[in-house]
């Protein structure tokens, strides 16, 4: 697999059963509702990964010193991707409902763990539904495998390294333009964000319609460029680590860098002694 970033619903089909496809759908207030959307209908041979219990370590939670969605080990990661049947040689290709929005997690876990052989299905299953492609509900046998990746460094950012202050980083918030703001806060500790954080919200990675795709690299290479990323790596953040694997699979895209906070919103806002800004 050539493809790093996206990979479309046309080239996915001339490859089932080659490829190790993963649904990654999740829904925040319903953690059982991504399994029954599995059970009911997935990409044929699609095997799932739950967001809190595979892409996630252990712990989490809403005001929870680790965030919501504490950044796996790497034991974790390799047990569940050896389980799958994931291992070097394994082209992964990950999808959700939400533009990519949770299938960006797994995309990164992997490239941070040295797997590039990765890419978000553009579109996910809603537009392999609307082309009217075919699902199954069997659930496939898979032969575990030996994954052996290891977390490069400074690819995830800790919550220590951030709070050291330096003029000349720059920081995106993927969050929602009134959460970034501070003007609402339904789920973490505190509203606001990270002291100098610039919004990039993830949703503005994505066309408009009933399946959004990313947008090309151009729009995206002009969007962040706007933001500073040209001359500056970015740290990304979201709400806890998720949504902003979204901006990292776009600034990629547009053939810019950038880090992950993994602990994000949930974590630094859980904390009273680390200052935010509104506004």
């Amino acid at each position: 697999m050539s493809h790093t970033t996206l990979i479309s619903t046309e080239i996915l089909a001339a490859h089932l059963g080659d490829w190790t496809v993963v649904d990654c759908r999740f829904d925040l207030s319903n953690d059982g509702w991504g399994r029954e959307q599995y059970a009911a209908g997935h990409i044929p041979g699609a095997v799932f990964f739950d967001l809190d219990r595979d892409l996630s370590a252990p712990g989490g939670k809403a005001g929870g010193a680790q965030g919501r969605h504490p950044w796996p080990s790497e034991e974790q990661v390799a047990r569940v991707m050896g389980a799958a049947g994931i291992d070097a040689a394994t082209n992964v290709v990950a999808y959700d409902d939400q533009g990519g929005a949770i299938a960006a997690r797994l995309w990164y876990v992997l490239l941070a763990h040295g797997h590039e052989r990765v890419a978000v299905l553009d579109g996910g299953i809603a537009k392999w539904m609307a082309e009217g492609r075919p699902l199954e509900t069997a659930v496939p046998a898979v032969a575990p495998r030996t994954f052996g990746g290891r977390l490069r460094p400074g690819w995830v950012v800790t919550k220590e390294e951030l709070r050291v202050p330096d003029p000349q980083r720059l920081v995106f918030d993927a969050r929602a333009p009134e959460r970034y703001r501070g003007e609402t806060e339904s789920v973490d500790p505190r509203a606001g964000h990270v002291p100098g954080a610039v919004n990039a919200p993830f949703a503005a990675n994505l066309t408009g319609g009933p399946q959004p795709v990313l947008r090309s690299p151009e729009d995206l290479r002009a969007h962040y460029a706007a933001l500073g990323a040209e001359s500056r790596e970015p740290i990304v953040y979201c709400g806890s680590g998720v949504t902003a694997c979204h901006d990292l699979l776009a600034l990629r895209r547009a053939g810019l860098g950038g880090r992950l906070y993994a602990g994000s919103w949930s974590e630094w806002s859980s904390n009273p002694d680390l200052p935010i800004e509104n506004g």
